[in-house]
């Protein structure tokens, strides 16, 4: 029911953004990343998430950060269950939304289009339950963090945090 026009449009929007490739013959595909882009894309997501984080201490409202930990909560109950989807989703909306808390629209946008980027593989970095309950772990410290308003320990909890979704996914991205 969609013409060919706005999904064109989409499409073009997509290839923009580094998630598609147009092959001749076979249209759109999705773009593949390679290990060394993966490990770029998230260096420069690690960078955007703690400067998003050391903005959000700084100036989410208390709502905002209760708001945060109801999520967090949200997504702990999801691992409880093994739940892995909704607890991916959670996360993922965790992470836009601390770089929505950082009031600042260019930094919110770019984190959108970088997350975007990395979403696929980001999902395959908690497998294991030792590997989810290390990143619930590092998700309890970000929250912690941003509740005592405290902006260097947010930032350096980031930066630790994305490192380490790096480890998680490298023996995927190089196999």
């Amino acid at each position: 029911g969609v013409s060919r026009t706005p999904l064109r449009e989409a499409l073009k929007t997509l290839a923009g953004e580094g998630l598609i490739d147009f092959a001749p013959g076979r249209g759109a595909v999705v773009h593949a990343i390679s290990a060394r882009q993966a490990q770029d894309i998230l260096e420069v997501l690690t960078g955007l998430e703690a400067v998003a984080g050391r903005h959000a201490a700084v100036r989410a409202t208390d709502a905002e950060i209760s708001e945060l930990r109801r999520m967090h909560n949200e997504m702990v109950a999801c691992f409880d269950r093994r739940d892995r989807l909704a607890y991916y989703k959670i996360n993922f909306e965790i992470h836009a939304r601390i770089g929505e808390l950082s009031h600042n629209p260019e930094l919110i946008a770019l984190h959108r289009q970088y997350s975007a980027r990395v979403k696929r593989l980001r999902f395959s970095g908690s497998a294991t339950v030792e590997k989810w309950q290390a990143a619930i772990a590092e998700h309890e410290a970000m929250i912690v963090a941003l509740e005592a308003r405290d902006a260097n320990a947010l930032a350096d909890v980031l930066r630790d945090h994305m490192r380490l979704i790096w480890e998680r996914l490298r023996h995927l991205i190089e196999a």
